[in-house]
């Protein structure tokens, strides 16, 4: 349906705005819903509802935060995995069997956490998001 809406529009509006206007206009773009700033400007124009958004910059740092955690714990879980395919190939060695086998109890252990950690990211992203 909006490709068939997009290809009725064949006529083209050019409109010269100062840069004070441009940022006003820019700035209440960013805060809606809207993804192009053409839509946004379309809505307007035709008094149709605008949905905008309210986010809180401290929450909006948090969440980067979560991301760059996130994607830390991921980097772990990698590393610890490599390691272990390694590790794994000095398996012949006797005294490298015990050791091996501590190390899966612990990475075990590890992998938990970074999953809980994981999961509890997610939900407190997703809690934000809703609102």
């Amino acid at each position: 349906m909006m490709e068939r809406e997009n290809s009725n529009r064949t006529r083209k509006i050019t409109l010269r705005l100062t840069a004070e206007e441009y940022v006003k206009i820019e700035q209440k773009w960013k805060i809606s819903t809207c993804r192009k700033l053409s839509d946004y400007l379309r809505k307007h124009l035709f008094d149709k509802s605008i949905t905008t958004t309210y986010r809180n910059q401290s929450l909006d740092d948090f969440i980067e935060e979560t991301i760059v955690l996130r994607k830390e714990l991921n980097a772990i879980g990698i590393n610890l995995n490599q390691t272990v395919k390694k590790l794994h190939t000095l398996q012949q060695i006797p005294e490298f069997k015990v050791w091996i086998i501590s190390f899966e109890i612990d990475k075990k252990i590890i992998n938990d956490k970074i999953d809980l950690i994981g999961r509890h990211t997610s939900k407190i992203t997703d809690k934000w998001l809703q609102s």
